[in-house]
């Protein structure tokens, strides 16, 4: 099932705006509240538009602090890295992947686990229903963050969040675009065991383009 809080807009810049407003929404009040704004960023085309839109805006950068979700495991300087987007005069805290999926992953973990909660955790979502990197058919472990060996398309070792990371949090946004998508949205709605279904909290933010819903 879908959150209540799911919204069909008319294609993926629509969906890129609206997040760029909720986030940026979500950072004011967290600034506010406790001084700091923790967001953790999904990779992707669709996020990445947001994160473009919000680099033209006026945020408070130096009360931002940076996770993400997952990343590959490739030198640090590879395009192929999430980590390869930033926000200039934010605090960063990029996933170390190139030290190899176990050590990187026992690290991340022990670096999470001093800024949880999070304010708000991006999520998207794969033509398969994958999530981070928490694939179909995979074990989805305990734990902040897992070394994953076995990635469907290359590079096959990354690291992710886990189900529980991802879900400890404020607030949960999710973007997902595209006529590829179509499918596994359907199967999410009609109940299926996908790893987007796992992570996502019911009360979470979904936006949706119309092509993802067709």
């Amino acid at each position: 099932m879908l959150p209540l809080d799911t919204r069909v807009l008319a294609d993926a810049q629509a969906v890129a705006e609206q997040a760029c407003a909720l986030i940026s929404a979500a950072a004011a009040q967290a600034i506010a509240e406790r001084g700091v704004f923790r967001i953790v960023l999904a990779g992707g085309t669709t996020p990445q538009q947001a994160y473009a839109l919000l680099a033209t805006t006026a945020q408070d950068w130096a009360r931002w602090q940076v996770f993400w979700g997952d990343e590959r495991c490739v030198p640090v300087a590879d395009p192929q890295r999430n980590s390869q987007w930033r926000w200039s005069g934010a605090q960063h805290f990029p996933i170390p992947a190139e030290l190899g999926a176990q050590i990187a992953a026992t690290q991340y973990a022990q670096i999470v686990a001093q800024y949880l909660p999070f304010d708000l955790v991006l999520l998207g979502m794969g033509e398969d229903g994958h999530t981070a990197s928490l694939f179909p058919g995979a074990d989805f472990a305990q734990g902040l963050s897992v070394a994953v060996y076995h990635a469907p398309k290359p590079p096959v070792e990354r690291v992710s969040l886990t189900i529980e990371a991802l879900q400890a949090c404020r607030q949960q946004l999710v973007l997902v675009t595209g006529a590829g998508k179509a499918q596994a949205v359907a199967a999410w709605r009609a109940g299926a065991t996908l790893p987007i279904a796992a992570a996502v909290r019911a009360d979470a933010w979904v936006l949706l383009d119309q092509a993802a819903t067709c």
